[in-house]
C-alpha cells in the first residue's frame, strides 16, 4: 500500500461567489504577480463533508462539530424527568469535558469541539443512567473522551482540544486552497427586484436596488492524504479508511461550496484529475501557474502547464510518484470510477 494519495484537479466555475471575505467579495491571492479568484480549504473541506454524497458514503461514521452538545444532552435529561436545574448542572459538566464552558452556569461550551459518533452515544447512554439513578456524574462517568473512534471526518481533517490534548487527532489530509490558474478580476453585478404590487401608476421604480460581487475562473486545487496516518487514526475500523479516500476523492470531483448557489447556480465538477501514489514526498503542482495561463486556449493550455510541470519535477527530483491516473473530461481521457478504484486500492 502506498502511503501518499495526491490529487491535481483543474475545475471551471462559471460566475460564482462561492467563498466571501468580509465584504462579501469573492476571495482573492496574488500569484505570480497576478489577482486570482481562491477558494479557501475551510469552505471546500466543509462542502465535501456535509454534502449527500459523502453523507451517504460514511453513514454512521461521522462525527459532529458543534458547540451544543449540552443543550442536547440537557434536552434528554429533561425528556427523561431530571428537573431544569439539576439538568443544566449534569449537561454543564458532562460538556465541560470536550471544551471550556461559557460560563459557570452553561452548558454550552465556547468554542467547536468535534464529537465522536462513540462519544455521542456514550453521552446519551450516561444521561439515560443519570436520570434513572438521580444523581450527578461521577468521576469515572465523566470520562468521557474516547481516542479510538470511527469517526471519518475527525480522521480526515483532524480534532483540537485545548483541555484534553491527549485527545487531539493529527489530520490526514492536507487541502490547499483552490486558485484559479489566470488572472482574475471580482466584478460587479448591478440589479434590482420589481415589486409584483406595483402597477407602475404611481411609482414606476424598482422596489430594491443592489450590487452583488462575482467572478469566474478555472481553478487548480491539491489535495493530499496520508493513508498511514488516517489507517492510525480508524485503527479499530478495517476497511474504513479506503472508503473513506473515496468518499473523499468523489465529493472533491463533484462538490461544489454552497456560496451563493442559488443566485448562480454555479455547480461544476472536475473538468481534469491527475491522481498520484506512492511513499516519495508529497509536492504540490502550483508552481505550473505561476505564469498566468492565457484566455485563448485555457483549458488545453492548463493542462499541458501542469503535465508538463509535474514531467520536469519528475525529472530534477527523480520519480515523485509510484502510480498515476489521469481523467481528462473534454481530452476524452479517463474516466472518474477508474479514478476512484485508483484511490481506494491505495
Amino acid at each position: 500500500m502506498s502511503r501518499f494519495i495526491q490529487l491535481h484537479l483543474l475545475t471551471s466555475y462559471p460566475p460564482a461567489n462561492l467563498n466571501r471575505d468580509d465584504l462579501g467579495r469573492p476571495k482573492t491571492a496574488f500569484m505570480g504577480g497576478a489577482q486570482r479568484l481562491r477558494i479557501s480549504s475551510q469552505s471546500l473541506k466543509r462542502a465535501w463533508r456535509t454534502s449527500d454524497l459523502f453523507q451517504e458514503a460514511m453513514a454512521g461514521h461521522l462525527g459532529t462539530r458543534t458547540r451544543r452538545m449540552g443543550q442536547k444532552i440537557y434536552n434528554r435529561l429533561v425528556e427523561k424527568g431530571v428537573t431544569e436545574k439539576k439538568a443544566a448542572k449534569w449537561a454543564g459538566e458532562m460538556a465541560g469535558k470536550f471544551g471550556a464552558l461559557e460560563s459557570k452556569d452553561s452548558y454550552l461550551i465556547k468554542q467547536l469541539a468535534h464529537f465522536s459518533p462513540e462519544e455521542e452515544a456514550v453521552l446519551l447512554d450516561l444521561a439515560d443512567t443519570l436520570a434513572q439513578r438521580g444523581e450527578g456524574p461521577t468521576d469515572d462517568d465523566l470520562k468521557l473522551l474516547r481516542k479510538d473512534h470511527t469517526a471519518v471526518d475527525i480522521a480526515l481533517f483532524g480534532r483540537m482540544l485545548a483541555d484534553a490534548t491527549r485527545f487531539n487527532t493529527e489530520a490526514s489530509v492536507q487541502v490547499a486552497h483552490a486558485l484559479s490558474v489566470h488572472e482574475a478580476a471580482v466584478e460587479q453585478d448591478y440589479f434590482s427586484a420589481v415589486d409584483d404590487l406595483n402597477k407602475g401608476e404611481e411609482d414606476v421604480g424598482a422596489g430594491h436596488i443592489n450590487e452583488a460581487e462575482f467572478g469566474a475562473g478555472l481553478f487548480y486545487l491539491y489535495i493530499c492524504m496520508d493513508r498511514r496516518l488516517l489507517e492510525l487514526n480508524l485503527s479499530t475500523a478495517d476497511g474504513l479508511a479506503a472508503k473513506a479516500c473515496r468518499a473523499l476523492a468523489e465529493a472533491a470531483a463533484m462538490v461544489a461550496p454552497t456560496g451563493k448557489q442559488n443566485s448562480y447556480a454555479s455547480r461544476a465538477c472536475a473538468s481534469y484529475i491527475m491522481a498520484e501514489k506512492g511513499d516519495q514526498q508529497p509536492r504540490s503542482l502550483a508552481a505550473a501557474f505561476l505564469n498566468p495561463v492565457r484566455c485563448k486556449n485555457m483549458f488545453p493550455d492548463a493542462v499541458k502547464a501542469l503535465e508538463e510541470f509535474q514531467d520536469k519535477m519528475d525529472r530534477a527530483y527523480g520519480q515523485c510518484a509510484s502510480a498515476r491516473e489521469i481523467m481528462n473530461v473534454p481530452g476524452e481521457q479517463g474516466d472518474l470510477e477508474t479514478i476512484l478504484r485508483f484511490v481506494e486500492e491505495g
